[in-house]
């Protein structure tokens, strides 16, 4: 049972590899096939909530990848609607994450589909991450914890679902009454209906192998079990393989599409993500597929990101080709030191 486990980590992480880079070819921004982090703060901008106006679009990925995990917990019949544990605070560290995240420009899977490609800053990127989790592993050691989850109602555990869905039907039959870029990332797109199929698969994948880069580094570091890594090894490989093919890879810090030349602040935005994600227990793809099994915490988390989407535009905290921002970074170092006192303060002691 647990090589059968492994080898559906190695070959849906392939999959999630490979599906990113061809949604690229396909017309997604370049190195941005996947991004859960990005796409979130597109759909933002698609419903007007923030003034980015080159990073607004709808993005059916995201709607396939709640689907998809939806219906995939039902189908195995381990959906289950939970929540109560600290909501407030995870809707704070979910706003942390996404600020963070629009800071370095991406989420851990875009990182490592950024890597993929040759994009020397996402390297930078990484090594931030891995000191943010590490950070995150000392608290869970000290005893940090949320609180546990409580049973909720099977409908509120399928709220963030059936409101994603609602939308982009709507979208789908009146296109007008949304925002959508006319140049920039946000202009550009895999035909909506491949890219819902790609969000579905990606959704019942992640599902199935539990796929999540902070529990993978968290794991190597408490454990030293890299099953959960396998999976994020296997999406970079995955990429990898067909950005050699289709000739897409070129190894540099300078001239990759979408990143920011910024290096401390590469750095300091993932040391913010990796640590406020170890704190949820989670990375934001790891979220949304917990949201979409009925964990309300999780979705709660999401409206998070959500929210640090709005933040992030609406403020000028996100980082663009040309670098981070003042207020971007400013953003960083508050976010930082609010994660740290959540981390301190909600330390338990054992009995």
């Amino acid at each position: 049972m647990l090589k059968s486990h492994k080898l559906q980590m190695l070959i849906g992480g392939l999959i999630v590899g490979i599906m990113a880079v061809v949604l690229v070819i396909l017309g997604n921004p370049g190195n941005m096939g996947l991004c859960i982090a990005c796409f979130i703060r597109d759909i933002t901008g698609n419903l007007g909530l923030h003034n980015g106006k080159i990073v607004q679009a709808m993005r059916p990925e995201i709607i396939g990848l709640l689907l998809g995990s939806t219906l995939w917990a039902i189908k195995k019949k381990e959906f289950q609607s939970v929540g109560g544990s600290s909501p407030l605070v995870r809707f704070i560290l979910g706003t942390l994450v996404m600020i963070g995240a629009l800071v370095f420009l991406g989420c851990p899977l875009r990182m490592v589909l950024r890597m993929a490609a040759g994009d020397l800053n996402a390297v930078v990127g990484l090594l931030g991450f891995i000191v943010g989790i590490s950070l995150g592993v000392v608290f869970l050691q000290k005893g940090f914890s949320l609180g546990r989850t409580h049973p909720q109602k099977r409908a509120e555990g399928l709220a963030l679902t059936f409101v994603a869905t609602v939308i982009f039907i709507v979208f789908l039959i009146v296109p007008g009454i949304f925002f959508n870029s006319v140049e920039g990332p946000g202009s550009m797109h895999a035909p909506w209906m491949i890219a819902l199929a790609f969000g579905l698969i990606l959704g019942a994948l992640s599902y199935q192998t539990r796929l999540c880069m902070v529990g993978g580094i968290r794991d190597i570091i408490l454990f030293r079990d890299f099953h959960l890594m396998s999976g994020f090894l296997a999406i970079f490989f995955g990429g990898l393989l067909v950005n050699l093919f289709n000739n897409t890879f070129s190894l540099s810090f300078t001239g990759q599409p979408i990143a920011s030349p910024d290096q401390i602040w590469n750095f300091l935005g993932m040391v913010l993500v990796g640590l406020a994600s170890s704190l949820l227990g989670g990375c934001p793809l790891r979220q949304c597929v917990l949201a979409g099994g009925g964990n309300v915490d999780s979705a709660i988390t999401v409206l998070g990101l959500i929210f640090g989407a709005i933040l992030s535009h609406n403020l000028g905290l996100a980082s663009s080709g040309s670098g981070s921002t003042l207020n971007g970074q400013i953003a960083v170092l508050i976010g930082l030191a609010i994660t740290i006192a959540i981390a301190f303060i909600y330390r338990r002691k054992e009995a």
